[in-house]
């Protein structure tokens, strides 16, 4: 076999150098140094020679993160070394008395005895093992014993290094630290389940600790996870390090990140006013944590210290507070989100959580009222951590009061007044006048002038919340009633823009029967299904008159998607919005009516690299009117791809997968061919 190119193995080992150096000073250092237009040019050329020449792959590669298979379940690891729990503190005087026990077994005066502080994380512990400098194996705590394998779910996390850095690299490394979720992203991820009405998760570390144990990488890989080392529990040979916060730099050097908030302190009234200051500053972390992790400094106090029973002697854990407090539900209201899911809000007897005083937590939706079981008039427990918004977590039935009332889930919008739509097995609830509802206003406009709706040009997301919080546009129709004069008036916006803007939105006037659908904003109406539903029903008429049963006949539409088509042109406010549409001037010619099997009906294309004679978004139009599927990757279920020049990745996985693949000229002949045939 011959060796690849010296020149290519140089990029590639520069590439690689590059991308591991951007993910420490991203993911551990906080220090950014390339953009993510550069960091993508890097991981893409990368991806490009690894494609090109697969000898070149290696399991260390910043492109391997996501690279293996969804699993069948967890195989089990026996930990080398044991990961201990630690003893608790919960006072001033139980820290005093833990460095007292200390001292007494050092011989010497707990004033003296230094000590390692940092936040005990709350969230998931992992430890992973490096042999050659080179990440082999990742396990969860588990029992402290045994812990489950989950090395591909750790892989796609970029805070834990594939590859060790630096010079000197230890023959094998045992790195134990925590897996936690940032609240920011906590929220957003649960945010995003519950516009998918999928379940959201109760606190930021059962958030992580169910990312963790995905049996699909690629799932785990969309989670907002970060690893925090906190110990070295093997290394081979000894640097010889003499203490813990000696060991804890040395990680920062091999590429881990560890707490910025480690403090070396002296005696225990130190150790004292550390616990007490972080705790007043517990809620502006930006993560949670339960207490402060305390350890002998010098490792070899620790070795002569030793172990009593599942918890070493040389540490302890200060434990916080709980952040739970029991307070009354006094009501419920709902609020609608900007997609319109309704969102049931606890009102509380005002009570103080953590220092902070909380009259109002989230329900989340009807699913997690009825686990809950809870009723108004209920006492409750309810918790709140950092920024995230305080929940309902337990229930005290036996407290329920004779007059306790059912909560009662809305049938129409408490915001426009449309039906509230829930379809079997989706926890969210949602209101169906996205285009008229002011709580979804701004949303149902962006999407209305998006690049595959209307495609206004120039009114951008900035421009539409101002026409928005001003009270210019309520619906998509005011946009065509918009001046010349009226758009000046606005910040950043001259003769020149605004006059450009006006002609934008009279272009947009004109357009396809297809993109008017999907310009409606219909629950999981996209491009192809809007497309569907113009060449089968030929007019918008026909459409809105259509029944359930008429619109589960369209290609590609099962009884969800003709449910959501079928209850948003119900909605008067939704057939007025359309109205003054019309008579705003938008236009489009019908289309013509295919409702029997189209040649492409069931297949699946992938289209790639660049063609001459269109784009790829008119190839992609063009299959979906011949009833294909037009998908992004390549995968065993792809009928044919059609390869442009410069082809990358997807011809690679296609000629793997034995996938057909189609050159320009032969695409272009056979499509028109089948459009003959129509």
């Amino acid at each position: 076999m011959s060796q690849p190119d010296p020149k290519l193995l140089e990029e590639v080992a520069q590439l690689r150098a590059e991308l591991d150096e951007a993910n420490y000073r991203y993911y551990v250092l906080d220090e950014p140094t390339l953009s993510d237009a550069d960091y993508d040019r890097r991981l893409q050329r990368l991806k490009q020679l690894e494609a090109e020449t697969p000898s070149l792959v290696s399991p260390d590669s910043p492109t391997q993160r996501v690279g293996a298979a969804p699993a069948d379940g967890f195989p089990s690891v026996a930990h080398a070394i044991p990961m201990l729990s630690l003893d608790n503190a919960f006072s001033r005087e139980d820290i005093t008395a833990f460095a007292e026990r200390v001292a007494e077994r050092l011989e010497c005066a707990a004033e003296e005895v230094e000590f390692t502080c940092e936040p005990k994380l709350d969230g998931a512990a992992v430890s992973l093992v490096y042999e050659q400098g080179v990440l082999i194996s990742g396990a969860t705590r588990g029992d402290g014993r045994t812990g489950e394998g989950i090395t591909s779910n750790l892989r796609t996390l970029r805070s834990v290094p594939l590859k060790l850095m630096g010079k000197h690299i230890p023959e094998l490394l045992e790195v134990r630290g925590e897996v936690i979720m940032r609240h920011k992203g906590f929220e957003a991820l649960n945010e995003r389940a519950r516009e998918e009405g999928s379940k959201v998760f109760a606190n930021p570390r059962n958030a992580a600790a169910g990312s963790l144990r995905q049996l699909d990488p690629k799932v785990t890989a969309t989670r907002p996870l970060e690893f925090h080392a906190y110990q070295a529990a093997r290394l081979e040979p000894d640097m010889n390090d003499t203490t813990h916060s000696e060991l804890m730099a040395r990680l920062a050097t091999l590429g881990f990140r560890s707490s910025a908030e480690l403090k070396v302190l002296t005696g225990p009234q130190a150790v004292i006013e550390y616990c007490e200051q972080l705790g007043e500053r517990r809620d502006q972390l930006g993560y949670d944590i339960d207490g402060v992790v305390i350890k002998v400094n010098a490792l070899r106090y620790q070795r002569e210290l030793g172990f009593v029973a599942r918890a070493p002697r040389w540490a302890t854990a200060f434990k916080y507070p709980a952040q739970e407090e029991v307070t009354t539900l006094n009501d419920v209201e709902f609020q609608v989100g900007r997609t319109g899911a309704i969102t049931p809000v606890a009102r509380l007897e005002p009570v103080s959580v953590a220092g902070v005083t909380v009259s109002n937590a989230t329900l989340h939706n009807a699913d997690e009222i009825i686990r809950l079981g809870v009723m108004i008039g209920d006492t409750i427990a309810i918790r709140r951590a950092g920024d995230v918004i305080p929940q309902v977590v337990r229930v005290d039935k036996e407290k329920r009061p004779a007059d306790a009332r059912t909560i009662v889930f809305p049938e129409h919008c408490p915001v426009c007044g449309s039906d509230i739509e829930r379809l079997e097995g989706e926890a969210v609830a949602r209101c169906s006048g996205g285009l008229f509802c002011p709580a979804q206003r701004k949303e149902a406009l962006k999407h209305f002038a998006s690049r595959k709706a209307l495609d206004v040009d120039g009114l951008g997301v900035k421009l539409i919340d101002q026409l928005v919080e001003l009270d210019w546009v309520k619906t998509p129709a005011d946009l065509f009633g918009l001046s010349v004069a009226q758009l000046q008036e606005l910040p950043r916006m001259g003769e020149k823009s605004s006059v450009n803007l006006v002609n934008a939105l009279e272009a947009a006037k004109h357009t396809t029967l297809a993109r008017f659908i999907y310009a409606l904003g219909i629950r999981e109406v996209g491009e192809a299904t809007a497309a569907n539903l113009a060449r089968h029903f030929g007019t918008l008429q026909a459409l809105q008159a259509a029944e359930q049963s008429a619109l589960e006949a369209v290609n590609d539409v099962g009884p969800i998607v003709a449910a959501h088509v079928h209850t948003f042109f119900q909605q008067p406010h939704n057939q007025d919005t359309i109205a003054d549409l019309i008579k705003a001037g938008v236009t489009w010619e019908e289309a013509e009516v295919t409702q029997g099997p189209t040649p492409l009906e069931g297949q699946t294309w992938v289209l790639t690299g660049a063609m001459e004679s269109m784009t790829r978004d008119e190839g992609k139009a063009r299959l979906q009117a011949l009833g294909a599927k037009v998908a992004g990757s390549v995968s065993k279920k792809t009928t044919a791809l059609v390869a442009g020049e410069a082809a990358g990745s997807k011809l690679t996985k296609a000629e793997q997968l034995g996938v057909e693949v189609v050159d320009e000229a032969t695409f272009i002949e056979r499509l028109t061919q089948w459009e003959q045939s129509q």
